[in-house]
Formats: C-alpha cells, sequence, structure tokens
C-alpha cells in the first residue's frame, strides 16, 4: 500500500526544483496531486506528463502565490478538481538567486520575498483553515530555511532568513490554533542541488559548502521530496509544529 493512496495534495511551485520533485514523489505514493506554476507552464506540463506516464493523476493550475487573489483563484480550482484537499504544500518562494531576479534591487528583492514566501504561505493558510476545518482534516507542510536558524554571511540570505524565520514562527502559531483539525509542520532544506547550485556557484565556493556538510554532498530534491511524503503521511500523525531539516547533518 502507498503511503498517500486516495489523498489529494496540492504543491505550490511545483514546476521545477524541490517543488517538482515533491508532486512526483507525492504521485508515486497514491496522490492526486495538483502542480501549481506561475509562468513556467511548459514545465509544469512536463511534470504532469510524468506524473500520468507512470499511472498518476495530476492537472496544472497557474496561479501568483504573491497575490491574494490568486491563492483564492487557485482553492477554487484546486477543490473543484480535487474535491476535498487533504495536503497542501507551500513550496512556492520567490527567486532572487538566479535569471532576472537576481538583477533586481535589494529593496525589491525584499519585497517580493515577503510577498511570496512569507505572505504567500500566511495566506495560504489563512485561505485553507474553513475549508480544512469544514471537511474536518487537513495537513500543510510550509518551508523554511536551516540557516534562517542559524545565520549565514551576506545580504541575499539575511533577506531570505528573516523571511523564512517568519514563516517557521507563523507555522508553529498556526498549528497551535488549528490543531487537531489541522496538522502543519515545516521543511528546512540546507544547501540542495537546484538551479542555484547548478548555474550560480563557482566551484570553489561549491567545494567550500561541500566541506561543511558532514555527508560531504549537496541535498537532492528528492531528499526533501521524501521527507514531505513522511509529513504528509499518517506515519506523521503524531508530529505537529515541528520543523525537520534535511541539510546532511551542516548545523
Amino acid at each position: 500500500m502507498t503511503k498517500l493512496q486516495q489523498k489529494t495534495a496540492v504543491v505550490t511551485g511545483a514546476s521545477a526544483g524541490i517543488g517538482r520533485a515533491i508532486a512526483l514523489a507525492f504521485a508515486r505514493e497514491g496522490a492526486h496531486v495538483v502542480v501549481n506554476f506561475y509562468r513556467s507552464a511548459d514545465k509544469a506540463a512536463a511534470v504532469v506528463d510524468q506524473i500520468r506516464a507512470g499511472g498518476g493523476r495530476a492537472c496544472a493550475i497557474q496561479a501568483n502565490m504573491g497575490n491574494p487573489e490568486d491563492i483564492e483563484s487557485l482553492l477554487r480550482a484546486a477543490t473543484a478538481e480535487l474535491g476535498n484537499i487533504d495536503i497542501w504544500v507551500n513550496n512556492a518562494g520567490m527567486d532572487i538567486l538566479t535569471g532576472s531576479g537576481a538583477a533586481l534591487p535589494d529593496a525589491e528583492k525584499l519585497d517580493r520575498l515577503i510577498d511570496v514566501d512569507l505572505k504567500g504561505t500566511i495566506n495560504c493558510c489563512w485561505a485553507l483553515a474553513p475549508v480544512m476545518h469544514s471537511q474536518g482534516h487537513g495537513i500543510i507542510i510550509n518551508m523554511a530555511w536551516d540557516l534562517a536558524i542559524h545565520g549565514f554571511m551576506g545580504r541575499n540570505p539575511q533577506m531570505f532568513a528573516a523571511v523564512k524565520a517568519g514563516v517557521l514562527g507563523f507555522s508553529r502559531a498556526f498549528a497551535k490554533s488549528h490543531g487537531p483539525v489541522i496538522r502543519v509542520n515545516v521543511l528546512a532544506p540546507g544547501w540542495i542541488q537546484t538551479a542555484f547550485a547548478e548555474e550560480v556557484m563557482d566551484q570553489d565556493y561549491y567545494r567550500q559548502r561541500i566541506a561543511e556538510i558532514p555527508l560531504a554532498r549537496f541535498g537532492r530534491p528528492e531528499d526533501v521530496a521524501e521527507t514531505a511524503v513522511f509529513l504528509a503521511s499518517d506515519d506523521a500523525s503524531y508530529i505537529n509544529g515541528e520543523m525537520i531539516k534535511v541539510n546532511g547533518g551542516l548545523s
């Protein structure tokens, strides 16, 4: 028996990276998955195609998690597609490290991080609360960052840490407010082999980071995804308001 058989799930920011890996892992475990995306329609469609090719059920729905109206629209569309929403993963995040996001002024980077990563997570949880209470159950997984707790040098990490620490604090307060109906936990990835590691990091910096990790490698998106499967499953039925680091023992 797969761990998420007959479950339904929404994964925001699921067209690439960690979100893609979570959507694929949920589908392999039997869940019917909504793959949310903002701009990358082709990539989201490819995730859906891969899930369906493996015998799973999925659809892609566009929404900007920095826009409260889009969040409400996604919730309505996902409910129409899935019926009940058993699991919701707030994975969507503003990319300030690669592409056009890396060129933004610091003030705009901070505004967008707050809008998407922090306010987007909060607004999703607030929108989900009455839905999950009405159906009598629900699981939410939010995304933080391990170094938000321990700190890391640099202007971008300062902004990212502030926002992701806010996600953690909100999640713990939300968990106390909505148990036992809603179970909410937080994933805190460390250095993961995503576009930033592959496209932006120079080799010296990459090797320095690996030297700090006891397991001597960057994590894979699949490492985070398998932990998300655990938190979404009945195996984690007595875990609530907690943060799990997926960081190879870094901190």
